[in-house]
This record gives C-alpha cells, structure tokens and sequence, in this order.
C-alpha cells in the first residue's frame, strides 16, 4: 500500500517531490509512465509519477489524470497528490482544473484544496493570491515570461476559469479559527469542491497536512507533501542524513543538455563556456539544417574523451521572442525539446553515461526517449532535488535542474557529484 502516490506535471517537479520524501525518510521511486508504477519495489511507500502535461489542453489532461488514478488505486494509495507549479503555470483551460476535476472522479473524493506554496524558495499563498517574496506573482519576473507569462495573482480566479466546480477560498483566518474547525467549516458548504488555501509559513503548512490526513486527493505544490508524510507518522522528524546522497555510479563520458532560456541557465553555460566547449543551437538560424544532428554528433565525439561538453538551444530574450515569430510560442520550444532529445540519444551512443540537463520540459523529453522509466532518486540538497540513477543494462545517471534554479557554476557542482559516486566505486 502506497501512503502517498504524486502525480507531477512536469520531470523536474516531480524529482523535488521524490527527493523531499526521500530526504523525509520515505523511499520513494519516480517513474515516467504509469505501466512501472505496478512494478515498484516492496519496500517503496510512496511513488511519484512526472509526466509532461503542464500544457496540454484538458481532454488530454483528464485522460492522463484518469490513467494515473487508475494505477495509483491498482497499488492502494491512500492518498494522490496532484504536483504542480508553485506559480500555478498552466494554460488558460488547464491543466490544473482539469486534472483535479478528473482525480475527483477517480478517488471519489468529495473536495480537494489547492496550495501551490513553496517556502523553501519564497512562494507563499495570502488572501488566494501567489506572492514571490513579497511580489504578487502578476507583478514578479513570471510576467515577462515569453511561454506562459503570469497576467493574475489571484488563484481563485484562475481556477474558476479552468473548471466548472464551485471554487472557494480558505484564508489564513479560516485556517486559524479555533471554532468551528477548518474542517467543519468546508463540510458546512458541501456544494465547493475546490478550495484555495492560504500558507504563508510552516505552521500553516503543518495545520494544512494536518485537515487532509484522511483525504483522498490533495493538490498543491511543493511544501505540503513532506508534511503529510511528518503529520502522518506522529508529526516525528526525520533523522539527519536521511535519503542517499550517493546513488549507484554510472561510467562514461559527460555532458550537458540545456533547453531552459531562463536568465539562471544562460549564467550556468556562460561560465561552463569558460572551460569547457559548448555548441550553441540558434533554432531560427539552423531550422532548415537536415544534417544539424549529425553534425553535433560529430562534434562531441571528437571532444568528449577529453572532457564533458554541452549542447544549449537557451536564448536570451531576443532570441525567443525570434523563434516564436517563426515557430509560435509553443512551437519553438517543443522543436528545441525534440532536437536535443535526438542529440541525447546519439550521446548515449557515443558512451555518455552521467548527463545534466537543464529544463524541467526538456529533461522529461529527452528521458522519455531515452526510454527511462523508472529512477532512483537522492534526496534534496544543493542540487534542488534533481540529482537521480537510472539502473539496468546500459545505467545512465542525471541530474536534472528547473531552469530558473542554481548559481553559475551549478553545472560543475552537478558533474563532480556524478564523478564522486563512480570514484567511490571504484576506490571502495
């Protein structure tokens, strides 16, 4: 019996929720597709499934809702959480509604709140309102977003625009009122199903995991599944030094793929520019190259027995806004996902064995032809969640960054871990 079964909507998501339960005591696998969730191992007590869904449209969204219910409940998962952007990120229909409206159905749950907080980075939710420290998300850098940029705050909104359930919010004085209960207060108004609810801190997220500790479906973002975990063993702690820092090693050449335009991405590959050679693909420039994989094959097999190289097809903002012009914005980044899911392949092939990406829709492109379908995770620290091994005949590990995360030379920090696990193979 799993106690909770995580359906993300994108990789990078999904892995700082596996790593958080892992870092939680909790062994928690990640699969990439639904059919592995019926082959986890015995001792696994939670699963994260990441699919690549944070901008399908709602029949697709609902239909992978439905598949993932459906095995969750096949493993007899006593609660799913539905993981989702801290920003809400989603497109103007779903798919956030859509799934929740779908995981209802599923789980028979009669309600289900939604609290994308994230207090590790700063995202709080006040009045049903995203701040980013203390910006309204509408106001923050997430605005200026050439995908998916943010044109409201406000949560309760949003929401009643991608669902036709009845929509409240639950405000920090709903949370903290002694009488009558939070609990009572949501049975006394059966007809809203979807409540948004304010965190701004721990206690709120503790009083949080606290309500839903029967509940049968929880969606959110990043804080709140590591407290369901705490509440449900007695509100005990994990022990220092709980999760692998270490996973099993993978041999081979090194390299990184960065698909990410965010400004922390671009300051990653400028600095690994420094030392090392990386192959910038211009997608409005090279578009019309046939020979474009190959050529890039050619170039890293040539360099990689000397040292890690890295492929980007990140722009700045010029460079998007470009590519939009010729592709449409989702264009653009699905033909930069797909070439450099191509190029992964081709670098296995070549002998890569140890790979860092950058993107949370890139990195669940290319593991996806990578055809890597379950991974064990580490558990979360400097590498925010993303470092992870995927066993079998040809084992590969990753690690895997959201792109708006980690310092300029996260690439470097990323590689030696994935050397020091090989190195302590082979000296052990």
């Amino acid at each position: 019996m799993l106690e909770l079964a995580v359906l993300a909507d994108d990789l990078t998501g999904g892995m700082i929720i596996a790593s958080k339960l892992e870092s939680a005591g909790v062994i928690c696998p990640l699969v990439t597709d639904a059919e592995h969730i019926a082959d986890l191992p015995t001792n696994a007590t939670a699963v994260v499934l990441a699919r690549k869904i944070r901008l399908v449209g709602p029949q697709i969204a609902r239909y992978e809702a439905k598949v993932a219910g459906a095995a969750f409940a096949m493993r007899g998962a006593k609660t799913v959480y539905f993981k989702y952007s801290a920003l809400f990120d989603s497109n103007d229909q779903g798919n956030i509604g859509p799934i929740a409206d779908a995981l209802m159905s599923v789980t028979g749950a009669p309600r289900t709140l939604f609290c994308p907080a994230y207090l590790d980075r700063g995202v709080t939710m006040y009045q049903g309102h995203i701040f980013v420290g203390s910006t309204l998300l509408s106001e923050s850098a997430k605005r200026l977003d050439p995908v998916r940029p943010a044109t409201t705050s406000d949560i309760v909104a949003k929401l009643r625009g991608q669902t036709r359930r009845s929509v409240g919010l639950a405000d920090r004085h709903m949370l903290n009122a002694a009488t009558p209960s939070i609990g009572e207060a949501l049975e006394a108004r059966p007809d809203t199903a979807f409540w948004v609810m304010d965190a701004i801190d721990d206690a709120d997220i503790s009083r949080i995991a606290a309500l839903v500790r029967t509940w049968p479906l929880v969606t959110g973002g990043d804080s709140l599944p590591p407290a369901i975990v705490s509440d449900r063993r007695g509100g005990a702690a994990p022990q220092a030094g709980s999760g692998r820092r270490l996973l099993p090693q993978a041999s081979g050449h090194e390299a990184v793929i960065a698909g990410s335009c965010g400004q922390a991405t671009r300051d990653q590959l400028c600095a690994f520019r420094q030392r090392h050679p990386v192959w910038h693909v211009d997608l409005v420039r090279d578009s019309d190259n046939p020979a474009l994989v190959e050529t890039i094959v050619a170039w890293a097999a040539e360099r990689l027995p000397v040292g890690p190289v890295a492929i980007a097809t990140s722009a700045d903002p010029a460079g998007v806004i470009e590519a939009q012009a010729k592709f449409g914005a989702e264009g653009a980044s699905e033909r930069a996902d797909r070439l450099l899911a191509k190029v992964a392949v081709r670098l296995r092939d070549l002998g890569v064995g140890k790979l860092v990406i950058a993107g949370g829709e890139t990195s669940g492109e290319i593991l996806e032809a990578l055809g890597v379908g379950r991974l064990e995770v580490a558990r979360y620290d400097e590498l925010f969640g993303g470092y992870c091994h995927a066993p079998g005949p040809r084992p590969m590990s990753f690690v895997l960054k959201p792109g708006s995360m980690g310092d300029p030379q996260f690439f470097f920090t990323a590689l030696e871990r994935l050397r020091e696990a090989e190195r302590q193979l082979v000296e052990g």
